[in-house]
């Protein structure tokens, strides 16, 4: 298998980090972004791509025309709807390697809609953040393409590995994951802004690390607070599709509902300013305080 021509859909922080990261191993890398079309990031994120070497393209038909392999990097919602509009413009034989957070029956719906024109869809799991992990971030592949596709993002040095020719088995994996993860990460985000509302977290956290000491619960939740402030929109898009997993295996999907409710709600909390200029690697215990004094709460 050869990629000489590759393609991202979606020109974000992952689809940046896999641009640059892969660009040593094609011979020409192009991207696609909704805001390269949009006048108030255009200039801005297409400089990003110039800057980069990386070949901004004006449509999804110029970058799917052009491209052996194209790589969905876009957000959660969007992962059906961006298969079915590159699908028509795919060439006979591509390959379409959705990166994307959803659920299984979202990912065979658009491995039917790319199949159906001739290309090749292969869904990843990603198990982990991107940063700090960038490209060799680990991958698990699906779909009938998976062990070919696996072979050659292992020989550019990628951590991929194929798990099941049959859709869907790669995200259940995922997205299994993701319930307990994002899960964890809102409930450490409500326990511990509550403690610190009560005063009480110097009795909390002790506890959690005499009954689990491999984790140092502090650190565990500074990082948590800043992942899901970064990303809480993301993450809740994510969680919803983590959702309809539930739902298709026949349960009610009572608790990750609820970690979507809490990852948007954190998301509408950044983006309304109350993080503001808090330091980089900043405690847990200031970003509750920022929850805190935004609701008009203090520490007891």
């Amino acid at each position: 298998m050869q990629v000489k021509r590759l393609g991202l859909v979606g020109y974000g922080e992952v689809g940046k980090i896999f641009a640059g990261g892969l660009k040593p191993f094609v011979g020409e890398v192009a991207a696609w972004d909704l805001k390269f079309a949009d006048s108030a990031t255009a200039e801005a994120e297409t400089g990003h791509a110039r800057t980069h070497g990386i070949r901004a393209c004006t449509s999804m038909r110029e970058l799917c025309e052009a491209s052996d392999l194209v790589i969905s990097a876009v957000t959660a919602s969007n992962t059906l709807a961006v298969a079915q509009e590159a699908a028509p413009f795919l060439r006979a034989g591509a390959l379409f390697l959705d990166l994307n957070s959803a659920s299984p029956g979202t990912k065979q719906a658009a491995g039917a809609a790319v199949d159906a024109r001739g290309a090749h869809y292969v869904e990843a799991g990603v198990m982990t953040s991107v940063p700090p992990h960038g490209v060799k971030v680990p991958m698990l592949l699906g779909g009938a393409r998976a062990a070919q596709l696996a072979t050659l993002l292992q020989s550019w040095g990628l951590d991929a590995k194929a798990v099941s020719e049959q859709l869907g088995v790669a995200s259940a994996i995922k997205m299994c994951r993701s319930v307990m993860i994002k899960g964890l990460e809102a409930l450490v985000i409500e326990s511990y802004s509550t403690a610190r509302a009560y005063g009480v977290e110097d009795h909390v956290l002790p506890t959690l690390q005499e009954t689990f000491p491999a984790i140092d619960w502090a650190q565990q939740g500074a990082y948590f607070f800043s992942r899901v402030v970064q990303h809480g929109q993301r993450r809740a898009e994510e969680m919803r599709e983590a959702a309809h997993t539930v739902r298709e295996a026949g349960f009610a999907p009572f608790m990750t509902a609820a970690t979507a409710d809490k990852q948007q709600w954190m998301a509408d909390q950044a983006r309304e300013g109350i993080f503001r200029g808090l330091a980089r690697g900043a405690p847990w215990q200031d970003y509750a305080d920022r929850l805190l004094a935004a609701r008009g709460g203090s520490k007891s």
